[in-house]
């Protein structure tokens, strides 16, 4: 049987815990979307529409011609599904002419996809149902008014909505805004995040670690993490626990960010030199959270603005846990998403696991799909230890387990936090 991950060992009361639920719902209640801006639509890519925008000109703005062919009035060709019908062609439009041009009963004009069709013109016969001639085209095969035609405002007439608030602008959103003459639109920007590393251990990774040192993984591994939740990221980088250093820098990011968090401020002695350092920039709650790993941890809005800062341990696996956990979903909310969580399956359990009690537990796992019946399955990955981060690089979901349970055998259904696919 597996161990149960993270702060196992730990055996002290859960009277004062607070639920995971209850953290998760204080921290959205703090959730402060960014003031609207407007941006080129070339920037706009992945942002939340911040207005309803209206088509001022319709799309496609006139009828034209859906293939290569020949316009015609349908009428003329109404007889080619019996017998060849033969009209003489009296000119030819590409796709960008401006030359107005008329169509007279019995004639035909040839045009290219995209082309405006010339007045009385109501179908398009495509090159295929003809013997391709120029100067006199055969008719094989009839089409029906607005046949291989795109009529104006077929797709977006003016005063349609062509993207509306709170839409993700993704390609197609760009290419309707480009289609509509929007070059600019506004949009919630992405949550601005600073991530700030704690610890007089910690040495940069341009650096050679002297022995009693590490490597400042959280900065690193923290940043990508809120990138990929869709946040503009600060990588603050190491700073020193010195309270008065500490204090200034963390005071700074509280003018330009959205979103505070400070890796290695929650948990022994350090944990307590950082919470006193920032004390007096607002409160920060420092009560223990009912989960495994990361159950040492602080929340608090802090500075003139209130701003939304977490104290996370400074062991990296449970830093991304709880991350993902509380964090994530917050920069979700600040971006506007609709819905800040991931999306969470049921899996049948291939090995037995343990947790803690009294504790929600995160456990790294790797989903899967069974071929045959399409039912979800999970490996437990990794053994005891909130210090194992190579086995969270290998999983591709957190296995959820109930606060009352403390163990779950194979074969048994948990549920899996789903996390974002490798490319």
């Amino acid at each position: 049987m597996t161990e149960p991950i993270g702060e196992a060992a730990e055996t002290e009361s859960t009277a004062e815990f607070r639920s995971v639920d209850e953290q998760i719902a204080l921290t959205l209640d703090a959730a402060v979307r960014p003031r609207p801006v407007r941006v080129a639509i070339s920037e706009a890519q992945g942002l939340l529409c911040a207005e309803e925008v209206v088509a001022e000109h319709a799309l496609p703005g006139f009828d034209q011609a859906a293939v290569d062919g020949y316009a015609v009035r349908s009428v003329d060709v109404r007889s080619a599904g019996q017998e060849p019908v033969q009209l003489p062609v009296v000119g030819e439009i590409a796709a960008g002419s401006r030359q107005p041009r008329r169509l007279q009963p019995g004639q035909a004009v040839r045009v290219d996809t995209g082309a405006p069709l010339p007045t009385l013109a109501d179908a398009v016969v495509p090159t295929a149902f003809t013997d391709g001639h120029q100067a006199k085209v055969t008719v094989h095969r009839s089409v029906p008014s607005a046949g291989y035609v795109r009529r104006a405002g077929e797709d977006v007439q003016i005063g349609d909505v062509a993207v509306r608030k709170g839409d993700t602008i993704g390609s197609a959103q760009v290419g309707l805004l480009a289609a509509v003459g929007r070059s600019k639109v506004l949009v919630y920007p992405r949550p601005r995040v600073s991530i700030v590393s704690v610890g007089d251990e910690l040495v940069d990774i341009d650096r050679t670690p002297s022995v009693g040192q590490v490597y400042d993984v959280n900065s690193y591994a923290l940043a990508a993490a809120a990138r990929d939740a869709g946040a503009e990221v600060s990588r603050v980088g190491i700073v020193s626990s010195d309270p008065k250093r500490l204090r200034e820098i963390v005071e700074g990011r509280l003018l330009m960010s959205e979103i505070v968090v400070v890796a290695g401020g929650a948990g022994g002695s350090s944990g307590d030199e950082v919470h006193a350092a920032l004390s007096d920039l607002g409160r920060i709650d420092m009560t223990r959270i009912a989960m495994h790993p990361g159950s040492v941890q602080g929340f608090g809005r802090l500075g003139p603005d209130s701003v939304p800062t977490f104290l996370i341990p400074g062991n990296p696996m449970s830093a991304l846990v709880v991350f993902e956990v509380l964090v994530r979903p917050l920069i979700r909310a600040a971006r506007g998403t609709r819905n800040p969580h991931r999306r969470i399956v049921s899996a049948r359990l291939l090995s037995p696991i343990t947790s803690t009690k009294g504790r929600k537990g995160f456990l790294r796992g790797q989903l899967l799909r069974d071929e045959g019946n399409g039912e979800y399955l999970v490996q437990p990955l990794g053994t005891s230890g909130a210090h194992l981060l190579a086995s969270l690089a290998e999983a591709n979901c957190l296995i959820n387990i109930d606060e009352d349970l403390t163990e779950v055998a194979a074969g048994e259904q948990v549920k899996v936090t789903f996390l974002a696919q490798r490319a």
